[in-house]
């Protein structure tokens, strides 16, 4: 019986780093104002020069990028990639994107990643869409 535990455990021990090497975490963690907040700084010293301070792909370095970055004020539907699901761009921040300028941010954490994660899905739910002129 000990010998079959002691298997079990392994096996999952063996699965969960591997899922860390993959960049993808067996289970995201639970979205806090805590994460938001690590999240948010993350945001603006790694991202924001290409993102921009706001989200819509207009940092100061974007502009010259091709492809452009994302904008993360789109509708999540909108997104290149990912559709905004969450597991894709925590998967697009581990690994970047071939042939862009999205390189990847392996260096950080998972629990880093899963905080930005959900700090540029929040650009989308809380963008202001835009204003139809009327004539």
């Amino acid at each position: 019986m000990k010998r079959l535990v002691a298997i079990v455990v392994g096996f999952f021990f063996i699965l969960s780093a591997f899922s860390q090497i993959l960049g993808q975490p067996l289970k995201p963690p639970k979205k806090t104002p805590e994460l938001l907040t690590q999240g948010k700084k993350i945001y603006e010293q790694n991202c924001a020069l290409c993102h921009g301070p706001k989200g819509d792909g207009k940092g100061p370095a974007g502009a010259a990028l091709k492809p452009a970055p994302t904008n993360f004020t789109k509708p999540l539907k909108e997104w290149p990639i990912t559709r905004g699901e969450t597991n894709k761009v925590f998967s697009v921040i581990s690994k970047g994107i071939p042939n862009s300028a999205m390189v990847k941010w392996d260096q950080l954490s998972a629990e880093e990643r899963w905080a930005l994660v959900y700090t540029v899905v929040e650009f989308a739910f809380f963008s202001k869409p835009p204003v139809k002129k009327t004539k």
